[in-house]
Protein backbone atom coordinates (compact mmCIF):
# COMPACT_ATOMS: atom_id res chain seq x y z
CA UNK A 1 0.00 0.00 0.00
CA UNK A 2 1.03 3.59 -0.31
CA UNK A 3 0.46 6.79 1.62
CA UNK A 4 -0.90 9.85 -0.15
CA UNK A 5 -1.47 13.11 1.68
CA UNK A 6 -4.91 14.58 1.22
CA UNK A 7 -5.04 18.15 -0.05
CA UNK A 8 -6.53 19.33 3.23
CA UNK A 9 -3.88 17.54 5.25
CA UNK A 10 -0.77 19.13 3.82
CA UNK A 11 -0.93 22.66 2.53
CA UNK A 12 2.28 22.52 0.54
CA UNK A 13 2.82 19.17 -1.16
CA UNK A 14 0.96 17.43 -3.92
CA UNK A 15 0.93 13.64 -3.86
CA UNK A 16 4.08 12.19 -5.38
CA UNK A 17 4.01 9.30 -7.81
CA UNK A 18 4.99 5.84 -6.64
CA UNK A 19 8.71 5.21 -6.55
CA UNK A 20 9.99 2.54 -8.89
CA UNK A 21 10.62 -0.85 -7.27
CA UNK A 22 14.36 -0.42 -7.79
CA UNK A 23 14.45 2.75 -5.70
CA UNK A 24 12.04 1.61 -2.99
CA UNK A 25 13.42 1.53 0.56
CA UNK A 26 12.36 0.31 3.97
CA UNK A 27 12.09 3.23 6.40
CA UNK A 28 12.46 2.11 9.99
CA UNK A 29 10.71 3.95 12.84
CA UNK A 30 11.69 3.12 16.42
CA UNK A 31 8.83 3.19 18.94
CA UNK A 32 10.13 3.51 22.51
CA UNK A 33 7.30 3.02 25.00
CA UNK A 34 6.10 0.97 27.99
CA UNK A 35 4.95 -2.39 26.67
CA UNK A 36 5.12 -3.91 30.14
CA UNK A 37 4.50 -2.64 33.65
CA UNK A 38 1.81 -0.33 35.03
CA UNK A 39 1.96 2.12 32.10
CA UNK A 40 1.80 -0.53 29.36
CA UNK A 41 -1.50 0.92 28.10
CA UNK A 42 0.53 3.66 26.40
CA UNK A 43 2.59 1.25 24.35
CA UNK A 44 -0.37 -0.97 23.57
CA UNK A 45 -2.58 1.90 22.43
CA UNK A 46 0.19 3.58 20.45
CA UNK A 47 0.94 0.34 18.62
CA UNK A 48 -2.78 -0.08 17.91
CA UNK A 49 -2.99 3.51 16.67
CA UNK A 50 -0.15 2.86 14.24
CA UNK A 51 -2.04 -0.19 12.96
CA UNK A 52 -5.10 1.99 12.41
CA UNK A 53 -3.06 4.72 10.73
CA UNK A 54 -1.51 2.24 8.30
CA UNK A 55 -4.88 0.63 7.66
CA UNK A 56 -6.27 4.02 6.67
CA UNK A 57 -3.27 5.52 4.87
CA UNK A 58 -1.06 2.61 3.92
CA UNK A 59 2.17 1.10 5.20
CA UNK A 60 4.38 2.88 2.67
CA UNK A 61 5.18 6.43 1.60
CA UNK A 62 5.77 6.97 -2.12
CA UNK A 63 6.59 3.29 -2.47
CA UNK A 64 8.92 3.19 0.56
CA UNK A 65 7.73 0.69 3.16
CA UNK A 66 7.46 1.95 6.75
CA UNK A 67 8.51 -0.59 9.37
CA UNK A 68 7.91 -0.09 13.11
CA UNK A 69 10.49 -1.47 15.55
CA UNK A 70 9.34 -1.51 19.18
CA UNK A 71 11.42 -1.23 22.34
CA UNK A 72 10.05 -1.56 25.87
CA UNK A 73 10.87 0.90 28.65
CA UNK A 74 8.42 0.43 31.57
CA UNK A 75 9.27 3.59 33.52
CA UNK A 76 11.50 6.65 33.80
CA UNK A 77 15.03 5.44 33.04
CA UNK A 78 17.28 8.00 31.26
CA UNK A 79 20.27 5.64 31.00
CA UNK A 80 18.24 2.84 29.46
CA UNK A 81 16.40 5.10 27.03
CA UNK A 82 19.70 6.44 25.67
CA UNK A 83 20.96 2.90 25.21
CA UNK A 84 17.76 1.90 23.40
CA UNK A 85 17.87 4.93 21.13
CA UNK A 86 21.51 4.27 20.23
CA UNK A 87 20.78 0.61 19.53
CA UNK A 88 17.85 1.47 17.29
CA UNK A 89 19.73 4.09 15.28
CA UNK A 90 23.18 2.46 15.05
CA UNK A 91 22.35 -1.26 14.90
CA UNK A 92 18.83 -1.24 13.43
CA UNK A 93 19.27 1.69 11.05
CA UNK A 94 16.21 3.54 12.36
CA UNK A 95 15.63 6.95 10.71
CA UNK A 96 12.95 8.24 13.09
CA UNK A 97 12.22 7.73 16.78
CA UNK A 98 8.82 8.07 18.43
CA UNK A 99 6.92 7.44 21.66
CA UNK A 100 8.34 8.44 25.06
CA UNK A 101 5.84 8.61 27.93
CA UNK A 102 8.00 10.15 30.64
CA UNK A 103 9.59 13.60 30.52
CA UNK A 104 12.94 12.43 32.02
CA UNK A 105 13.28 9.91 29.19
CA UNK A 106 12.56 12.51 26.53
CA UNK A 107 14.95 15.01 28.11
CA UNK A 108 17.68 12.36 28.16
CA UNK A 109 17.60 12.10 24.36
CA UNK A 110 18.23 15.76 23.56
CA UNK A 111 22.01 15.50 23.11
CA UNK A 112 21.69 12.18 21.29
CA UNK A 113 19.18 13.60 18.81
CA UNK A 114 21.47 16.55 18.09
CA UNK A 115 24.48 14.31 17.54
CA UNK A 116 22.70 11.71 15.41
CA UNK A 117 20.45 14.24 13.66
CA UNK A 118 17.49 11.91 14.17
CA UNK A 119 13.98 13.42 14.32
CA UNK A 120 12.17 12.32 17.48
CA UNK A 121 8.38 12.66 17.60
CA UNK A 122 7.19 12.65 21.22
CA UNK A 123 3.80 11.05 21.73
CA UNK A 124 3.36 12.03 25.38
CA UNK A 125 6.05 13.64 27.59
CA UNK A 126 4.38 16.95 28.41
CA UNK A 127 6.94 19.23 30.07
CA UNK A 128 7.05 22.50 28.12
CA UNK A 129 10.84 22.84 28.10
CA UNK A 130 11.43 19.48 26.39
CA UNK A 131 10.98 20.85 22.90
CA UNK A 132 13.96 23.21 23.41
CA UNK A 133 16.41 20.41 24.27
CA UNK A 134 16.89 19.46 20.64
CA UNK A 135 16.17 21.01 17.26
CA UNK A 136 15.14 17.48 16.20
CA UNK A 137 12.33 17.20 18.78
CA UNK A 138 8.68 17.41 17.78
CA UNK A 139 5.65 16.65 19.96
CA UNK A 140 2.09 15.60 19.15
CA UNK A 141 0.68 15.35 22.66
CA UNK A 142 0.12 18.44 24.80
CA UNK A 143 1.49 20.39 27.74
CA UNK A 144 -0.24 21.18 31.01
CA UNK A 145 -0.06 24.97 30.42
CA UNK A 146 -1.71 24.47 27.01
CA UNK A 147 -4.72 22.96 28.80
CA UNK A 148 -4.75 24.94 32.04
CA UNK A 149 -4.86 28.46 30.61
CA UNK A 150 -8.08 27.87 28.58
CA UNK A 151 -9.53 26.10 31.62
CA UNK A 152 -9.02 29.26 33.67
CA UNK A 153 -10.84 31.26 30.99
CA UNK A 154 -13.70 28.75 31.06
CA UNK A 155 -13.94 29.10 34.85
CA UNK A 156 -14.07 32.87 34.59
CA UNK A 157 -16.73 32.69 31.90
CA UNK A 158 -18.77 30.51 34.27
CA UNK A 159 -18.70 33.34 36.77
CA UNK A 160 -16.31 31.76 39.26
CA UNK A 161 -14.45 34.43 41.21
CA UNK A 162 -12.83 32.40 43.99
CA UNK A 163 -11.24 29.03 43.38
CA UNK A 164 -9.09 26.43 45.06
CA UNK A 165 -6.31 24.72 43.12
CA UNK A 166 -5.74 21.04 44.04
CA UNK A 167 -3.07 19.18 42.10
CA UNK A 168 -0.80 16.17 42.40
CA UNK A 169 2.50 17.19 43.97
CA UNK A 170 4.93 16.60 41.09
CA UNK A 171 6.17 18.53 38.06
CA UNK A 172 3.04 18.22 35.84
CA UNK A 173 0.85 19.27 38.77
CA UNK A 174 3.04 22.28 39.45
CA UNK A 175 2.88 23.31 35.78
CA UNK A 176 -0.91 23.00 35.77
CA UNK A 177 -1.24 24.94 39.03
CA UNK A 178 1.01 27.81 37.98
CA UNK A 179 -0.62 28.38 34.61
CA UNK A 180 -4.17 28.13 35.95
CA UNK A 181 -3.48 30.43 38.90
CA UNK A 182 -1.60 33.00 36.81
CA UNK A 183 -4.29 33.11 34.11
CA UNK A 184 -7.19 33.15 36.57
CA UNK A 185 -5.71 35.96 38.67
CA UNK A 186 -4.51 37.94 35.64
CA UNK A 187 -8.19 38.15 34.66
CA UNK A 188 -9.45 39.29 38.05
CA UNK A 189 -10.13 35.99 39.81
CA UNK A 190 -8.62 34.87 43.11
CA UNK A 191 -7.20 31.46 44.01
CA UNK A 192 -7.86 31.30 47.74
CA UNK A 193 -5.91 28.09 48.42
CA UNK A 194 -3.27 26.03 46.63
CA UNK A 195 -3.36 22.39 47.72
CA UNK A 196 -0.74 19.90 46.57
CA UNK A 197 -1.50 16.23 47.11
CA UNK A 198 1.32 13.63 47.33
CA UNK A 199 1.20 11.04 44.56
CA UNK A 200 1.03 8.26 47.15
CA UNK A 201 -2.19 9.63 48.68
CA UNK A 202 -5.17 7.29 48.99
CA UNK A 203 -7.19 9.31 51.52
CA UNK A 204 -8.35 12.55 49.92
CA UNK A 205 -10.79 13.55 52.66
CA UNK A 206 -8.39 15.91 54.52
CA UNK A 207 -7.50 17.72 51.29
CA UNK A 208 -11.14 18.11 50.29
CA UNK A 209 -11.93 19.43 53.78
CA UNK A 210 -9.23 22.08 53.32
CA UNK A 211 -10.72 22.97 49.95
CA UNK A 212 -14.23 23.21 51.38
CA UNK A 213 -13.04 25.36 54.30
CA UNK A 214 -11.69 27.92 51.82
CA UNK A 215 -15.29 28.44 50.60
CA UNK A 216 -14.50 28.57 46.86
CA UNK A 217 -16.87 28.85 43.93
CA UNK A 218 -15.18 25.79 42.40
CA UNK A 219 -12.10 23.56 42.57
CA UNK A 220 -9.52 23.34 39.80
CA UNK A 221 -7.98 19.88 39.84
CA UNK A 222 -5.26 17.90 38.17
CA UNK A 223 -4.76 14.24 39.05
CA UNK A 224 -3.23 11.34 37.12
CA UNK A 225 -5.85 9.01 35.68
CA UNK A 226 -6.70 5.70 37.28
CA UNK A 227 -6.44 4.95 40.99
CA UNK A 228 -5.77 8.46 42.36
CA UNK A 229 -8.65 9.93 40.40
CA UNK A 230 -11.02 7.15 41.44
CA UNK A 231 -10.21 7.70 45.12
CA UNK A 232 -10.50 11.48 44.78
CA UNK A 233 -13.83 11.42 42.99
CA UNK A 234 -15.23 8.86 45.43
CA UNK A 235 -14.25 11.08 48.34
CA UNK A 236 -15.61 14.15 46.54
CA UNK A 237 -18.99 12.49 45.94
CA UNK A 238 -19.18 11.39 49.58
CA UNK A 239 -18.20 14.80 50.95
CA UNK A 240 -21.44 16.57 50.16
CA UNK A 241 -19.59 18.99 47.88
CA UNK A 242 -21.02 17.58 44.66
CA UNK A 243 -23.62 19.98 43.30
CA UNK A 244 -22.39 22.75 45.60
CA UNK A 245 -18.71 23.22 44.79
CA UNK A 246 -17.98 22.07 41.22
CA UNK A 247 -14.77 20.19 40.43
CA UNK A 248 -13.09 21.14 37.13
CA UNK A 249 -10.69 18.44 35.99
CA UNK A 250 -8.49 17.71 32.99
CA UNK A 251 -7.59 14.23 31.76
CA UNK A 252 -9.18 12.40 34.69
CA UNK A 253 -12.09 11.19 32.57
CA UNK A 254 -10.00 9.36 30.00
CA UNK A 255 -12.36 6.93 28.27
CA UNK A 256 -10.30 4.00 29.55
CA UNK A 257 -11.32 4.81 33.13
CA UNK A 258 -14.90 6.01 32.68
CA UNK A 259 -16.55 2.57 33.06
CA UNK A 260 -14.69 2.07 36.37
CA UNK A 261 -15.88 5.38 37.81
CA UNK A 262 -19.56 4.69 37.27
CA UNK A 263 -22.42 7.18 37.49
CA UNK A 264 -20.58 9.18 40.14
CA UNK A 265 -18.80 11.14 37.41
CA UNK A 266 -21.91 12.01 35.36
CA UNK A 267 -21.95 15.78 34.99
CA UNK A 268 -18.24 16.18 35.77
CA UNK A 269 -16.62 18.88 33.64
CA UNK A 270 -13.08 18.49 32.33
CA UNK A 271 -10.92 20.42 29.89
CA UNK A 272 -8.65 18.41 27.60
CA UNK A 273 -7.49 17.96 24.00
CA UNK A 274 -9.53 14.98 22.78
CA UNK A 275 -12.85 13.26 23.31
CA UNK A 276 -13.72 9.95 21.69
CA UNK A 277 -17.11 11.54 21.03
CA UNK A 278 -15.54 14.28 18.88
CA UNK A 279 -17.74 14.80 15.85
CA UNK A 280 -15.82 14.76 12.57
CA UNK A 281 -15.36 12.61 9.50
CA UNK A 282 -11.73 11.96 10.50
CA UNK A 283 -12.64 10.74 13.96
CA UNK A 284 -15.47 8.60 12.62
CA UNK A 285 -13.13 6.96 10.11
CA UNK A 286 -10.56 6.36 12.82
CA UNK A 287 -13.05 4.72 15.19
CA UNK A 288 -14.47 2.55 12.43
CA UNK A 289 -11.00 1.29 11.47
CA UNK A 290 -9.99 0.80 15.12
CA UNK A 291 -13.01 -1.34 15.92
CA UNK A 292 -12.54 -3.37 12.74
CA UNK A 293 -9.07 -4.23 14.02
CA UNK A 294 -10.16 -4.70 17.65
CA UNK A 295 -13.88 -4.54 18.47
CA UNK A 296 -13.10 -4.26 22.18
CA UNK A 297 -10.65 -1.35 21.88
CA UNK A 298 -11.42 1.78 23.91
CA UNK A 299 -10.55 4.85 21.86
CA UNK A 300 -8.97 7.61 23.95
CA UNK A 301 -6.47 10.45 23.84
CA UNK A 302 -3.44 8.12 23.61
CA UNK A 303 -4.59 7.16 20.11
CA UNK A 304 -4.83 10.80 19.02
CA UNK A 305 -1.20 11.45 19.97
CA UNK A 306 0.11 8.46 18.01
CA UNK A 307 -2.13 9.06 14.99
CA UNK A 308 -0.85 12.62 14.68
CA UNK A 309 2.71 11.51 15.38
CA UNK A 310 2.54 9.10 12.47
CA UNK A 311 1.11 11.83 10.25
CA UNK A 312 4.19 13.95 10.98
CA UNK A 313 6.58 11.03 10.38
CA UNK A 314 4.95 10.20 7.05
CA UNK A 315 5.18 13.86 6.04
CA UNK A 316 8.91 13.88 6.81
CA UNK A 317 9.49 10.65 4.87
CA UNK A 318 7.61 12.15 1.92
CA UNK A 319 9.64 15.37 2.04
CA UNK A 320 12.99 13.55 2.16
CA UNK A 321 12.05 10.94 -0.48
CA UNK A 322 12.91 8.27 2.07
CA UNK A 323 16.50 9.46 2.48
CA UNK A 324 18.09 10.00 5.88
CA UNK A 325 18.16 13.79 6.23
CA UNK A 326 17.14 15.00 9.69
CA UNK A 327 17.47 18.68 8.87
CA UNK A 328 15.30 18.45 5.76
CA UNK A 329 12.77 16.31 7.64
CA UNK A 330 12.40 18.82 10.48
CA UNK A 331 12.19 21.72 8.02
CA UNK A 332 9.30 19.93 6.29
CA UNK A 333 7.49 19.38 9.59
CA UNK A 334 7.59 23.05 10.56
CA UNK A 335 4.34 24.73 9.59
CA UNK A 336 2.46 21.49 8.85
CA UNK A 337 -1.32 21.81 9.12
CA UNK A 338 -3.86 19.01 8.96
CA UNK A 339 -7.24 17.84 10.17
CA UNK A 340 -6.62 15.44 13.04
CA UNK A 341 -9.10 13.15 14.76
CA UNK A 342 -9.11 15.88 17.44
CA UNK A 343 -9.69 18.78 15.02
CA UNK A 344 -7.48 21.26 13.19
CA UNK A 345 -3.85 21.02 14.35
CA UNK A 346 -0.51 22.39 13.22
CA UNK A 347 3.18 22.62 14.09
CA UNK A 348 4.46 26.11 14.81
CA UNK A 349 6.99 26.98 12.07
CA UNK A 350 9.28 28.81 14.52
CA UNK A 351 9.07 26.92 17.82
CA UNK A 352 7.99 23.43 16.63
CA UNK A 353 5.24 23.51 19.27
CA UNK A 354 2.07 21.55 18.62
CA UNK A 355 -0.95 23.83 18.17
CA UNK A 356 -4.33 22.22 18.82
CA UNK A 357 -7.92 22.74 19.97
CA UNK A 358 -8.68 22.44 23.69
CA UNK A 359 -12.14 21.15 24.53
CA UNK A 360 -14.50 21.57 27.44
CA UNK A 361 -16.23 18.21 28.02
CA UNK A 362 -19.02 17.06 30.30
CA UNK A 363 -19.51 13.42 31.22
CA UNK A 364 -22.89 12.17 30.03
CA UNK A 365 -24.61 8.80 29.99
CA UNK A 366 -25.91 7.37 26.74
CA UNK A 367 -29.63 6.70 27.38
CA UNK A 368 -29.63 3.70 25.03
CA UNK A 369 -26.44 1.89 25.99
CA UNK A 370 -25.78 3.28 29.46
CA UNK A 371 -22.18 4.01 28.43
CA UNK A 372 -20.47 7.10 29.80
CA UNK A 373 -18.80 9.50 27.38
CA UNK A 374 -17.17 12.95 27.28
CA UNK A 375 -19.58 15.27 25.47
CA UNK A 376 -17.88 18.30 23.95
CA UNK A 377 -19.67 21.49 24.95
CA UNK A 378 -17.11 24.17 24.07
CA UNK A 379 -13.81 24.35 22.19
CA UNK A 380 -10.93 26.80 22.25
CA UNK A 381 -9.34 26.48 18.77
CA UNK A 382 -5.61 26.63 17.96
CA UNK A 383 -4.14 26.77 21.44
CA UNK A 384 -0.37 27.26 21.85
CA UNK A 385 1.80 26.11 24.75
CA UNK A 386 1.30 28.87 27.32
CA UNK A 387 4.28 27.53 29.24
CA UNK A 388 6.66 28.82 26.58
CA UNK A 389 8.71 31.97 27.30
CA UNK A 390 7.24 34.86 25.35
CA UNK A 391 3.78 33.32 24.96
CA UNK A 392 1.34 35.66 26.72
CA UNK A 393 -1.37 34.20 28.89
CA UNK A 394 -4.85 34.62 27.43
CA UNK A 395 -7.52 37.00 28.67
CA UNK A 396 -11.27 36.64 28.70
CA UNK A 397 -11.40 39.27 25.97
CA UNK A 398 -8.73 37.65 23.77
CA UNK A 399 -9.78 33.99 24.02
CA UNK A 400 -13.32 33.24 22.96
CA UNK A 401 -14.65 29.67 22.97
CA UNK A 402 -16.78 28.16 20.25
CA UNK A 403 -20.00 26.93 21.85
CA UNK A 404 -20.95 23.50 20.50
CA UNK A 405 -24.53 22.35 20.00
Amino acid sequence: MRFAFRAAALAAAATAALATPASAKTIKVGLIAPFSGPASIYGEDWAAAIQVFQKLYGDSVDGNKVEIIKRDIPGPDPLKVRALAQELVVKEGVQYLAGLVYSPNALALGAFANQAKVPIVIFNAATSSIIDKSQYFLRTSYTLPQISAPEAIYALNKGYKKMVSMVSDYAPGWDAEKTFVDTFEKNGGKVVAKIRVPLSTTDFVPYLQRAKAADPDAIFGFMPGGGPTFELLTAYNNSGMRGKIPYLGQGETNEVYLPKYGDGVVGLTTVFFYSAAHRSAENDAFKKALHEIDPKAVDNNYFACAMDGMHVIYAMIHATHGEKDGDKAIAAAKGLKWESIRGAVSIDPKTRDFIQPVEVREVEKDPKTGALYNKEIEVFPAQPDYGRPGTPLPTVASLKPVILK
